[in-house]
C-alpha cells in the first residue's frame, strides 16, 4: 500500500508539474503583447508635428487644420492611413471622402462646422466611401464603377481589419463582426468642370481617371489648393488593380502637373496631408520613366511589384518577366 501511495504521490506531483507548465505557458501567451505591424512602427509620422491639431479627444481620427477652413481627417490606426478633407465655406462645406467607416466621421464634421455638408468622393474604393451612408447629399461621377461600388461590400471591408492592418485599439462602439461598407446613394451626378459654391469658396471637379474610372481631384483655385485623392499621395501609389488604366493615369497626372504654378499646396488622400506643388511635374517624370523600365523593382506578393524611382513608388501589376 505504501508503495502504491508513493507511486500515486509521485504521479500526482508530476501531473501537477505538467499542468503548471501548461497553465503558466497559457498565461504567458495571454499576457504577451500583440505583435505590432511593421507599418505601425514608423508612426507617428514626423510631418504632423508642424500641423495644428484640433479635436484631440476623438478615439479614432486625428484632425489637423492644414489651411484656413480646411481640415485633414486622418485615420492613423489602420494601414491605409486614409485622409479625408472637410472644406468649409460661408454657406456649406464639402467632405472630400468619408474614410473607412470605422470611426464616426459625421460626428467629427458636426463638431468642426454647423453648415450643411455635401460629400464628394475622390473615387469609390471602399476606404474612401465607408461613411457615405451617413450623409444625405453625396455627389458622384456618372460611371458604372461608381454605381457598382455604391452597393457596398462586406468582403473588402473585412480585409481592412485583420490583425496586420490595425495599429492600436478599434473604437469601443465599433463591431468588427458586422463591419461592412454600407450601401449609399448618389444624390447628384457630377462631371469634369463641375463647380461647388460653398459661399466665399468655389471648388472645381477635375476628372482624373487612371487609378479608377471615377477618380477626381478638387481644385480650390482662389486659395491655391489641389486635393488629389489617390492620383497622388506620398507612398506607394496603387496602380495594379483591374480597374486601373495606366495610360489614362499618365494623362491625368500631366493635366494636374500643368496646374503646379498656380498652386500653394497639394493635399493627397493617404499618409501625409500636405505636399509642395513641384511634386506634380516630378510625379509625371517618375511614372513615365518607370513605365519605360527605369528604377528599381521589388516583388510585393503575388502578381504585384513596387517600382521605385526618385522618391516615388508605384504598386503595379507584375509583368510576365517579373512573375517568372
Amino acid at each position: 500500500m505504501q508503495g502504491d501511495r508513493e507511486k500515486f504521490t509521485k504521479a500526482a506531483i508530476y501531473l501537477g508539474f505538467i499542468l503548471g507548465l501548461t497553465f503558466s505557458g497559457s498565461v504567458a501567451r495571454a499576457q504577451a503583447p500583440a505583435q505590432v505591424p511593421e507599418w505601425c512602427r514608423a508612426l507617428p509620422r514626423p510631418e504632423y508635428k508642424s500641423l495644428e491639431r484640433v479635436l484631440p479627444d476623438d478615439p479614432w481620427f486625428e484632425v489637423y487644420k492644414v489651411s484656413p477652413g480646411v481640415f485633414a481627417i486622418y485615420e492613423p490606426h489602420q494601414a491605409e492611413e486614409v485622409i479625408s478633407y472637410l472644406i468649409v465655406g460661408h454657406k456649406q462645406a464639402v467632405l472630400f471622402d468619408t474614410g473607412m467607416g470605422i470611426g464616426n466621421i459625421r460626428r467629427v464634421t458636426s463638431r468642426l462646422t454647423s453648415r450643411p455638408v455635401v460629400v464628394l468622393n475622390s473615387h469609390t474604393h471602399n476606404d474612401h466611401v465607408g461613411s457615405n451612408w451617413q450623409f444625405p447629399f453625396v455627389y458622384g461621377m456618372d460611371t458604372e464603377f461608381t454605381r457598382t461600388n455604391a452597393k457596398g461590400s462586406r468582403e473588402d471591408a473585412q480585409a481592412e481589419i485583420t490583425a496586420d492592418q490595425i495599429c492600436g485599439a478599434l473604437p469601443k462602439s465599433f463591431n468588427p463582426k458586422i463591419y461592412a461598407t454600407k450601401p449609399w446613394k448618389v444624390s447628384h451626378a457630377i462631371h469634369d468642370g463641375f463647380r461647388v459654391n460653398l459661399g466665399g469658396r468655389t471648388l472645381e471637379v477635375i476628372s482624373t481617371p487612371g487609378h479608377t474610372p471615377d477618380a477626381i481631384c478638387l481644385l480650390d483655385s482662389a486659395n491655391g489648393l489641389l486635393f488629389t485623392g489617390d492620383t497622388y499621395y506620398p507612398g506607394p501609389i496603387w496602380l495594379y488593380r483591374p480597374e486601373t488604366d495606366l495610360d489614362a493615369y499618365v494623362n491625368s497626372v500631366k493635366r494636374i502637373a500643368a496646374l503646379a504654378p498656380e498652386l500653394k499646396l497639394v493635399l493627397g488622400a493617404h499618409n501625409i496631408p500636405v505636399a509642395q506643388p513641384d511634386v506634380l511635374p516630378k510625379l509625371v517624370a517618375a511614372i513615365q520613366a518607370v513605365r519605360s523600365g527605369q528604377g528599381s523593382v521589388k516583388s510585393e506578393g503575388e502578381g504585384k511589384a513596387i517600382h521605385s524611382l526618385d522618391g516615388f513608388s508605384f504598386l503595379l501589376a507584375a509583368s510576365k518577366k517579373e512573375k517568372d
